[in-house]
């Protein structure tokens, strides 16, 4: 399975919109400050010059403070860079505005006799309020973007997780299913008698695995009633002989966990622990639930063979059955594996509060 390059996807849905941001915000800015200028009155044409020309001059301090100052010092957490800076910016801006914008207009726009509409003071103050509010706008948008670009991270990665952990949900290893048809092709050719039990407990694996697991959580009563049917029916596939010991010590069996998480280990013991030969082998299973404590110990003889799980196997071996498990009870589980010379062991330790 190829990892998903989540930055990349990101990439070609950028929830920015600075061009709807700024149509918005400055068309905003331009009805108030026309209304203020124009003090509630009907504006007449130096309202809408003046109100065109101070808009243009303090979008120069303001796009600084939006692309430069934000992004290099706000963002990078330099605050105290920042504040300067901004401050910096702000009061010179307004020195300039108070000086320099009433000449400017006269200048470009002789026939037009333009009041003061602003005193000195105000020019500060208004700039201030200015800057101020258009920075919390531009950071509400920001939060916005970043909220928005989380969102799809996070449905990126729950789709990602949805895909690791459907092979959970179809660990019947295709061999199984050929095998067991074939057991029981034999088994009707010999007419042997318990022929349907057979069938019974083969489908009541196959249902399990296609229709039960397809949910969250399933019951340890349930799967634990999977371990049991499929212990039943290897004996069919000549495991008679050999042992296998189930030993439960379950508080509640309604105790949920996720589906399908003991089988591949079942399986696996059952291909690498039995040599064919030897009928002292034994396989050891110890399934124990407590409160929220849930632990899964299988021991099968070692073989003196490579045990991870085939990667046929639905493309779950061993490695990739701890990653499942790092997905689905992230730090409330562990998970051991001891290989020695006689005996191959798997533990895995559930700790969920339900």
């Amino acid at each position: 399975m190829q990892n998903l390059n989540i930055n990349s996807i990101l990439k070609k849905s950028n929830y920015h919109r600075p061009l709807l941001f700024n149509s918005v915000l400055w068309s905003l800015a331009f009805i108030i400050l026309l209304f203020i200028f124009s003090k509630g009155q009907i504006p007449i044409t130096a309202d809408y010059t003046y109100t065109l020309g101070f808009l243009l001059v303090i979008a120069v301090p303001v796009c600084i403070n939006f692309y430069v100052l934000i992004p290099r010092f706000l963002r990078q957490e330099r605050y105290i860079v920042y504040l300067l800076l901004f401050t910096t910016i702000l009061i010179s801006s307004a020195f300039i505005k108070s000086f320099l914008f009433g000449n400017l207009l006269d200048f470009i726009f002789p026939n037009y006799f333009f009041v003061s509409y602003l005193s000195k003071s105000d020019i500060f103050l208004t700039y201030s309020i200015f800057l101020i509010t258009t920075t919390l706008f531009k950071l509400t948008e920001d939060w916005f973007y970043f909220n928005k670009n989380q969102n799809q991270v996070l449905k990126i990665q729950n789709q990602h997780i949805q895909t690791q952990l459907s092979a959970l949900r179809a660990q019947i290893n295709p061999h199984f299913l050929f095998n067991s048809l074939n057991v029981i092709y034999a088994m009707a050719l010999e007419k042997k008698e318990n022929i349907t039990k057979a069938i019974v407990e083969l489908s009541d694996v196959l249902r399990y695995v296609i229709y039960d697991s397809d949910t969250e959580r399933v019951t340890l009563k349930e799967e634990l009633k999977l371990i049991q049917n499929y212990i039943a029916f290897q004996k069919y596939r000549g495991h008679s002989e050999n042992t296998v010991a189930l030993n439960t010590d379950i508080e509640n069996d309604n105790f949920k966990i996720y589906p399908m998480l003991l089988l591949p280990l079942l399986e696996n013991a059952y291909k690498y622990g039995f040599s064919g030969s030897d009928t002292s082998e034994k396989i050891e299973i110890q399934l124990t639930q407590k409160q929220s404590n849930f632990k899964f110990k299988i021991q099968n003889s070692s073989q003196d063979i490579d045990h991870n799980l085939d990667d046929n196997y639905s493309g779950v071996g061993l490695e990739n059955l701890k990653n499942n498990l790092n997905l689905v009870y992230p730090d409330k589980h562990k998970f051991n594996i001891e290989d020695t010379k006689d005996r191959f062991t798997v533990v895995i330790e559930i700790e969920d509060e339900q």
